[in-house]
């Protein structure tokens, strides 16, 4: 049984111009040590899921309308707001996007760590500041016994993310839910965190949940994948059938832009023609098919299901790409060659 098991999600926003559905139908699992990346242009709705997991969809503008999230067999969704909070924070943890926001700027970084760990353990205010100190240092920030009594605003960025990374890691949770936590650092300090965040997966044995725009970070660390387009998921399955050979055509244009320092000079990179759909006009059909140069008269009548594509992948396309095509184009010929290389 998987540890965390998204079924036909559905989390709407109401809006003076209409109803945006954010996330319509997404299906998704994670296994217990395994690690799944959320992958999608900003507004694709990958966050949204996200925090549709953990109910923290605003009251008043957000609801989820419909599907199942389950939990070592639990719906979340069925839980009344104690049941909720009791996991939120415990078993599941999650580092959201910004840290600085995230972050209570007037508590030390230590009061925010200690807090976290009285919610849910029967413990002294000593107990949970020395745990405090022990989680710093094991997110390896420096002189972990000094800077626990920093505030937000005195540490880097790096240092930030790290802090938001021990908070979540308070209570041991099975699952964590990082969403992008290595937006807006330099590179160095995005390998150190993806390196963080592998060894204490690895540790703890916890299954993660990485929501990202970055398929660098996706070949990274992740085990499988899956891609989001305008609130669905587009193609879901392991990260190297999906890099070998794309079988969406978005997939295959996300795929294509990793390809900037193979291109001949003067060369353009490759792109995908038009602009996402909005939320409150959605096309008829599939999504993707105003963009997409496979399209034909179907794909703009009906749309895809999520269905099964060889061994390890699935695709919502009513003619998924074969692995020819892919390796007939000269973008993703470079690509493998230097997948191969490395």
């Amino acid at each position: 049984m998987a540890l965390l098991e998204i079924r036909d999600l559905q989390t709407w926003f109401d809006t003076r111009a209409g109803v945006a559905r954010a996330v319509d139908g997404v299906t998704l699992s994670v296994a217990r040590g395994e690690t799944v990346a959320l992958v999608g242009e900003s507004g694709s709705g990958k966050s949204v899921t996200a925090c549709s997991v953990l109910r923290l969809i605003p009251r008043g503008s957000g609801r989820i309308v419909g599907g199942q999230v389950l939990f070592d067999g639990v719906d979340l969704l069925a839980l009344p707001d104690a049941g909720i909070r009791a996991i939120r924070g415990n078993r599941i943890g999650m580092i959201f996007q910004e840290p600085l926001s995230a972050l209570n700027p007037v508590l030390s970084i230590g009061h925010q760590i200690a807090e976290a760990i009285r919610l849910h353990r029967r413990v002294s205010e000593r107990e949970a500041w020395a745990r405090a100190v022990a989680l710093l240092d094991q997110a390896q920030i420096p002189s972990a016994q000094r800077r626990v009594h920093d505030y937000p605003h005195q540490l880097s960025g790096g240092m930030r993310q790290r802090a938001m990374i021990a908070i979540a890691l308070a209570c041991e949770p099975d699952l964590l839910i990082a969403d992008e936590p290595t937006t807006a650092l330099d590179v160095t300090t995005q390998a150190q965190i993806l390196d963080l965040l592998k060894a204490l997966q690895t540790e703890n044995g916890m299954g993660l949940l990485l929501i990202t725009h970055d398929l660098g970070v996706v070949a990274e660390i992740a085990d499988r994948a899956a891609v989001m387009y305008a609130g669905r998921v587009v193609e879901e399955g392991r990260v190297d059938a999906l890099f070998a050979a794309p079988a969406h055509p978005y997939a295959e244009g996300l795929l294509a832009s990793l390809t900037l320092e193979e291109l001949a000079p003067g060369a353009r990179l490759p792109e995908i023609p038009g602009t996402v759909p909005s939320l409150l006009d959605m096309p008829g059909g599939c999504a993707f098919a105003p963009r997409c140069a496979y399209a034909a008269d179907v794909c703009r009548a009906q749309a895809p299901l999520l269905r099964q594509v060889g061994d390890s992948r699935r695709a919502a396309c009513h003619a998924p790409l074969q692995a020819v095509q892919w390796a007939a184009r000269p973008h993703a010929r470079a690509q493998m060659m230097a997948r191969e290389a490395a």
